[in-house]
């Protein structure tokens, strides 16, 4: 496969609605794939593609709930299941994910006995064969890491979880995809503190604007957004075309940018 491919696992932000599961990706290019974050309900549907066999890599963009829930679904299938016959699996996340994740099954050190333990940093670059993916850390409240992801062509990037910050022009820079959050969608809860950890649709169109992306893709929004508006918000101060994560749709990048959508990959 040449260029890029997102597959959408999940997108639901903060707790997953009926039939929407939690954040999480898959990332496809140059013959390697990556699980990017493990919100509830993901490790289902990233069976529908690949197996946890298949993967090089599992990336973790932060430790709340809606990100990482399934990672010990994940250390449960390798450990009793067998799978990937003993090969460890590489997990990147934020400092002391390990430990955090021992804890949730009440083992010390399980994590490490079925996954590499990758810690990530601001402006690590980490390479998987040709997919490169560089780390960028946003504002969320805990340590969260975006990432800008590329196989010697297009250009992927992913807020992540993030309040507004100078970050999201840089991971939006040239991007042909920019998949950014906007949890304070219409509709979706209030919560008195949101407004400095994560984006509206129209901060998240400023700032694809300003970093020049061809395409803007808004995930991670709440149960109950009013998706019309959410859309109109974006397009008010985005010039180019913006679309809202669905699970189970995919994006295709080729050499001339986002080359195909499709609702089922």
């Amino acid at each position: 496969m040449d260029g890029v491919r997102l597959r959408v696992l999940g997108c639901a932000g903060g707790y997953p609605g009926p039939g929407s599961p939690c954040s999480g990706y898959l990332l496809e290019a140059a013959g390697r794939r990556v699980w990017v974050d493990a919100g509830g309900g993901t490790l289902a549907e990233l069976q529908r593609h690949c197996s946890l066999d298949d993967l090089d890599a599992v990336w973790i963009s932060h430790l709340h709930p809606d990100h990482c829930t399934d990672l010990p679904l994940a250390f449960h299938a390798l450990s009793v299941g067998g799978v990937r016959g003993g090969r460890r699996l590489p997990v990147l996340g934020p400092s002391g994910w390990s430990r955090h994740m021992d804890a949730f099954v009440a083992e010390p050190g399980a994590m490490a006995s079925v996954f590499d333990v990758v810690e990530l940093s601001d402006g690590e670059c980490v390479a998987f064969g040709e997919l490169a993916m560089l780390a960028v850390a946003t504002v969320h409240g805990i340590e969260t890491y975006g990432f800008r992801a590329t196989a010697g062509g297009p250009t992927l990037s992913y807020s992540a979880d993030s309040g507004p910050c100078e970050a999201l022009e840089r991971l939006a820079e040239g991007s042909d995809l920019f998949l950014c959050e906007a949890f304070l969608s219409p509709g979706g809860p209030r919560e008195p503190h949101a407004g400095a950890i994560s984006l509206t649709p129209g901060q998240a169109g400023a700032y694809a604007q300003a970093g020049g992306a061809r395409r803007l893709v808004l995930t991670h929004l709440p149960p109950g957004a009013d998706r019309a508006r959410t859309r109109w918000l974006a397009e008010s101060e985005f010039s180019g075309a913006v679309d809202l994560a669905d699970q189970g749709r995919g994006f295709e990048l080729g050499p001339g940018g986002v080359s195909s959508v499709t609702d089922r990959l």
